[in-house]
């Protein structure tokens, strides 16, 4: 009996390998190599492949002109109608490098506009038009003309399988909600030229891990990459930013800012553009990653949200020229591990220093305590970091809003010219503020005489 049963399995086993080959076999009708048509006349595309082809091909380069006809069968080939329904289409590669979009043919998508009648949509000269791709979800690869100058509103709308595309240079703009929900887009280069990117273009693109903005942008519409979950690097040049606004980038984690004005013109403008739900921001001028910055001398306003969430800055110089911190300007700055604030200093805005939680030493120098917000230095790690004080004003800056500070510490505030980083001065000789010579230098307040026979008083960080 067992011995039978055995046999009963292998053969029932065995039943189900042939059916799965059968299976298979069926499938094997389809054509995976690539098949290249070339049209001698656009809207012939239909003629040339014919029905009973179309829905096994699933690698197909055009090459030639290519109307609204042929832009419906594509869509069909490709697994939707003219109405966004499904098909039977296999059509996974699509290579359009040598093809070229041209004005005529049938209407290649439909939109129902709640009256029993339809708005219809046909093929303009080098532009993907609106709906042109809409719901082909199959499609996993797609080469378009280099000739295509816009993409239209929701172009490639729920084009959820496509993983790569390549936009032509010669593209200047984005249309609205043209990638929404391309979930499976991994990379994407948008082109020097664009201009313009439209509402919710690329919103819910959740598999986008980064992104580069050329500075051609100066328009980029509300929740543009809205939903981009998987977003974690945005490269942006500053001749962007006055597009910006809220909700664009929600979800970002970082962001690579570009400061392509000097720093004087940088800093004397508000920056709010900045307040976006971001963990961090790199800051580069002159080609260069900005970690130990120095404020230029006569530079008397930094702006607001200058350096927000700029979180590898660990130096920071303030020249004497000063005047005002606007609020937010180094909220997030977390490498920040020491700060003399200049007694030219009148205002510092809230939240100027939020977020600043490795600080360990503030120095200040005002006789009397300068008037700040509750939320300027707000998650700053108080219990440990130093307060610096000129001699004889603890109580009065204990008193203030500066005795949220567990250590405040009396010193010598007298001569202090600005604030150094160890091994950037050229001195001659360097001392502790109690006068004991120093070998290297010392955190903290030191006297230093340098080669050209001044002495000055300078603050290690």
């Amino acid at each position: 009996m067992r011995t039978f049963t055995l046999k009963g399995l292998f053969v029932t086993a065995v039943f189900m390998v042939l059916g799965c080959l059968a299976i298979h076999a069926a499938d094997g009708n389809l054509i995976t190599k690539q098949i290249t048509i070339k049209l001698e006349k656009a809207g012939t595309l239909p003629s040339k492949i014919g029905d009973t082809k179309k829905y096994k091909i699933t690698n197909l380069k055009i090459m030639g002109e290519i109307n609204g006809t042929d832009l419906r069968f594509i869509r069909e080939m490709a697994g939707s109608n003219d109405i966004g329904q499904g098909t039977n289409g296999k059509l996974v590669t699509l290579d359009l490098s040598g093809s070229k979009i041209v004005k005529g043919g049938d209407c290649y998508y439909r939109v129902d506009n709640g009256y029993s009648t339809y708005y219809h949509y046909y093929t303009s000269d080098d532009v993907i038009g609106a709906y042109a791709f809409k719901n082909c979800s199959d499609l996993t690869s797609l080469t378009l003309p280099s000739s295509v100058t816009r993409i239209g509103d929701y172009a490639f709308y729920n084009c959820s399988g496509l993983t790569s595309l390549t936009l032509p240079s010669s593209v200047i703009s984005i249309g609205e909600f043209a990638f929404r929900y391309c979930s499976g887009l991994t990379s994407l280069t948008i082109p020097s030229g664009v201009t313009s990117i439209g509402m919710s273009a690329f919103e819910y693109c959740s598999s986008l891990t980064s992104l580069t903005l050329p500075s051609s942008v100066n328009e980029i519409g509300i929740y543009a990459f809205h939903g981009c979950s998987g977003l974690t690097s945005l490269t942006l040049p500053s001749s962007v930013t006055s597009s910006i606004r809220d909700y664009i980038f929600d979800g970002l984690k970082e962001c690579n800012y570009f400061i392509d004005s000097d720093l004087e013109t940088y800093l004397a403008h508000t920056h709010d553009w900045k307040y976006i739900p971001v963990d961090e921001i790199k800051y580069y001028h002159n080609g260069q990653e900005l970690t130990k910055l120095e404020i230029p001398s006569g530079v008397d306003k930094i702006g607001s949200y200058s350096f927000y969430k700029g979180v590898n800055l660990t130096s920071l110089t303030i020249p004497s020229s000063v005047t005002s911190i606007d609020r937010s300007a180094f909220e997030g700055c977390s490498g920040l591990t020491s700060l003399t604030l200049p007694s030219s200093v009148t205002a510092i805005g809230g939240s100027a220093f939020e977020g600043c939680s490795g600080l360990t030493s503030i120095y200040v120098s005002w006789e009397s305590p300068l008037s700040i917000a509750a939320s300027t230095f707000k998650d700053a790690n108080t219990e440990k970091c130093i307060l610096y004080v000129p001699k004889g004003t603890y109580d009065d800056y204990w008193l203030s809003n500066w005795g949220i500070f567990a250590n405040i510490v009396e010193y010598d505030a007298t001569g202090i010219d600005h604030i150094t980083t160890s091994g950037e001065a050229k001195e001659i000789s360097r001392y502790a503020a109690d006068g004991q010579r120093l070998e290297v230098p010392a955190k903290g307040l030191n006297i230093v005489k340098y080669s050209d026979g001044s002495v000055k008083k300078v603050v290690v960080q």
